[in-house]
């Protein structure tokens, strides 16, 4: 025992006393004088104030006090000493250049202190907050050229609201307006005096006189008026007015006269025309569709993109809320580079103005060609072509037709089982039209644009040495948006057809004995036709989008297939009585899963991020077993990522007994998957992130050639575990995850024997090679 408890002491003293010379090293860079600033302490002195509002107000003030010390390590200022240790480089650029001023820190002195300043700042911070009055000291202490601030700030008792007042006088419209919005009003008596409450109040009175016809108003027309001396219980009087200097204009409502849209416009004035707002229609060779006016002398889009997309009408108060949502839904649209909006004053008597909106298209057609190459943890390599077009206006209707070419080799880089490279090819095209196509009316006012979508694509795979696969595909659908937050994508059908061909004797040799029984009736469903058809619904929620401490995502989705075909055919596998369709009997079942991801940020540079997966198919009627394409898989670079892609489960089956000659991908009708992770910035793009990996896939039916597969009540004993550490390079443009794991807990070891503490063996290359998984990924996992 005694060798250890020594091994820690000396690590510790060691650790001592590199953070003692570490210190001493900057500080003797100093010049004679200067003092290296560690930072303030801030005391409240307060017999009025509890704990809680002592700490909140303490934390509000001192993320106000500048400037902020040199970043520290456990005591240690290491971008500070790079900076200290290294010579003045000689030029602007060089690798002295970026150890300095990039990876080092400036030193951060005591002259670099306004003391006065800081001092003003906490007591108007204090006072913004409610505590009138209140006082703030300062003192410098300073010691082995090292000094810090000690601020004491005295607030007195915190002031409430006893009562708000809104204007009384009701003979002018505005006031009238104004005194409309108390009902939802922010500020409320018996609650704190609050600067940022006020001035938010004021942002929430500007946005609801600009819900009725105030456009030129602004936040800054209305004055909150505060009275201290109504009380003397610590209680303040506000009085909610319209400022005096407010100017005629932003007191009036105005209403659209004129709609007037020019969706082929150049902000430059020189290809199609130097047009100037406001525009004699009369003059130009205009269109008028009886809800706006639309110029579009080379008759590229059809008015009726647009009678979807405004909200505005002629003879309507102006509402910013029709503004906006008119902006975002030509946004949305897909096809304009540039979206203007101008409202020119056509009546100044009645208070009326056209609104114009300027529109810049986007060139209607590209071409992009991807080249990608990739690698992953099943041992294969390879690339992938992609030749994408896509035209933004096929119908001059804003429809995106997008067609793509792709190609792509997969080949066996190493692993104990014989190679089978993997070809791909084949085709997808999606016509996207940006309304509703249904024989009833869809009504949304959200400001995305709800859109139909009609897919069709074909995919040539071919295993070398095993089989080929074609697979034909099409769908029709809708996706629309309530608004930022949930997204609904409804396929009202959705069929896929899966045909053999080339099938080999070896694979065959892996299906059937000697005597021509089905040995693995898994990798027989791989190679038989499949034919599955029906509706598929999701619906997203996420709030990731918003500045928060805590957001969420989810997405769930439900996949069925032939239900109403099998309920009328009377198809009952069971019983003998499965069906065909061209003579391919065609699947039946329900499929249904759940993602929902958590993350909680920690700070301005790290966070928490953790996902659950939950998913179930269950076959019925004319089918015995899930299509091979529509079941689960876990393992590989964004799922568990200690094992390799498709390797893990079902439940506690061991893939090392496969009697085959090559690996086959694991597949199962349950899944339930937890990740979570710690991720933080290093240093600017260079992120590093700790993980945990658990779940695995299970079987609804009992299969005899996959032992341990079936979903029992001990699913628990037969979770995998795995952890790991990554590093995550944020380029912008896109995100390069490099993910190294290692499992702890294996479901098809015997039982009492999974978890793999005891069997670690890092000096062990062999044990390295099976247990170390390294995957390398673009993107967050989630």
């Amino acid at each position: 025992m005694k060798k250890p408890i020594l091994s820690y002491k000396k690590y510790v003293l060691a650790s001592l006393l590199l953070s003692y010379f570490t210190s001493c090293s900057n500080t003797k860079f100093l010049e004679e004088g200067e003092f290296l600033y560690t930072g303030a302490d801030l005391e409240i002195i307060s017999d009025s104030l509890s704990k809680a509002d002592k700490k909140i107000l303490k934390e509000n003030v001192e993320q106000n006090i500048i400037p902020k010390p040199n970043s520290s390590i456990l005591g240690l200022r290491p971008k500070l000493y790079i900076y200290n240790i290294t010579k003045e480089p000689k030029k602007e650029k060089g690798l002295r250049n970026w150890l300095k001023y990039k990876i080092g820190e400036k030193p951060v002195l005591l002259s670099d202190v306004d003391l006065e300043f800081n001092k003003d700042i906490i007591e108007n911070y204090s006072e913004n907050k409610g505590y009138f009055n209140a006082k703030a000291s300062a003192d410098t202490i300073t010691k082995n050229k090292k000094a810090k601030v000690e601020y004491i700030l005295k607030p007195k008792e915190r002031y409430l609201i006893s009562q708000v007042h809104f204007p009384n006088d009701t003979t002018t419209v505005v006031n009238k307006e104004i005194s409309k919005t108390k009902r939802r009003s922010l500020l409320r008596p018996n609650k704190p005096f609050d600067l940022d409450i006020i001035k938010a109040e004021r942002e929430r009175i500007d946005n609801r006189m600009k819900e009725n016809g105030f456009y030129f108003f602004h936040p800054d027309n209305i004055i909150v008026q505060a009275d201290s001396t109504v009380s003397n219980n610590h209680k303040v009087e506000l009085f909610v007015k319209l400022k005096e200097s407010t100017p005629a204009i932003a007191k009036e409502q105005y209403m659209i006269d004129k709609v007037v849209v020019f969706p082929d416009y150049n902000l430059r004035g020189t290809r199609r025309g130097d047009y100037s707002v406001p525009m004699n229609i009369d003059s130009l060779d205009q269109y008028d569709t009886g809800k706006f006016y639309m110029i579009d002398k080379n008759k590229k889009f059809k008015s009726k993109v647009f009678d979807r997309t405004l909200y505005f009408k002629s003879g309507e108060l102006y509402n910013r809320k029709d503004h906006n949502l008119t902006l975002n839904r030509l946004v949305n649209l897909g096809v304009f580079k540039f979206v203007k909006n101008e409202f020119i004053i056509t009546d100044s008597i009645n208070n009326k103005f056209d609104a114009y909106y300027l529109l810049t298209p986007r060139e209607f057609q590209s071409l992009r060609l991807e080249v990608l190459g990739r690698t992953n943890s099943a041992n294969y390599g390879g690339g992938e072509v992609n030749l994408n077009w896509t035209h933004r206006n096929f119908m001059k209707g804003a429809e995106q037709l997008k067609a793509s070419l792709f190609g792509a080799v997969d080949v066996q880089l190493g692993g104990p089982k014989d190679a089978n490279n993997i070809f791909r090819a084949g085709f997808n095209t999606q016509l996207s039209i940006p309304r509703i196509v249904a024989p009833f009316r869809f009504n949304s006012s959200s400001e995305f644009v709800p859109r139909t979508n009609i897919n069709l694509g074909y995919e040539y795979l071919s295993r070398t040495q095993l089989y080929t696969l074609h697979n034909f595909s099409t769908s029709f659908g809708y996706v629309w948006k309530e608004n930022a937050r949930k997204e609904h994508d409804l396929k009202v059908i959705d069929v896929t057809l899966v045909t053999p061909e080339n099938v080999t004797e070896k694979y065959f040799n892996q299906i059937y004995d000697e005597f021509g029984n089905i040995k693995n009736p898994t990798l027989k469903r791989v190679v038989e036709k499949q034919l599955i058809f029906g509706p598929r619904y999701s619906y997203t929620y996420t709030t990731t989008m918003l500045p928060r401490t805590n957001t969420m995502f989810y997405k769930g989705s439900v996949d069925l297939s032939a239900n109403l075909t099998g309920l009328f055919t009377g198809a009952n596998v069971e019983k003998g009585k499965q069906k065909e369709i061209f003579n391919i009997p065609f699947s039946q079942f329900a499929k249904m899963e759940h993602d929902v991801r958590f993350y909680h940020k920690l700070s301005n540079k790290s966070s928490i991020a953790a996902r659950f997966i939950g998913g179930i198919a269950y076959p019925y009627g004319n089918s015995e077993y899930i299509p091979f394409s529509k079941q689960f898989f876990v393992g590989g670079s964004n799922s568990i990522r200690s094992f390799r892609a498709r390797t893990l489960g079902p439940g506690s089956y061991d893939p090392r007994n496969q009697n085959s000659s090559f690996f086959f991908d694991q597949a199962g009708d349950i899944k339930l998957e937890l990740n979570a992770e710690w991720r933080t910035n290093i240093y600017k793009f260079l992120n590093f992130a700790v993980f945990a990996d658990a779940g695995n896939i299970w079987l609804i039916n009992d299969e005899p050639t996959l032992p341990g597969g079936k979903f029992t009540k001990d699913f628990v004993d037969e979770i995998a575990l795995g952890a790991g550490l990554g590093v995550r390079l944020d380029f912008s443009i896109l995100i390069l995850r490099l993910d190294l794991a290692m499992p702890l807990r294996i479901p098809y070891y015997e039982k009492g024997d999974r978890w793999t503490f005891d069997k670690i063996k890092f000096s062990e290359k062999e044990w390295r090679k099976d247990n170390l998984i390294f995957n390398i990924a673009i993107g967050y996992p989630f």
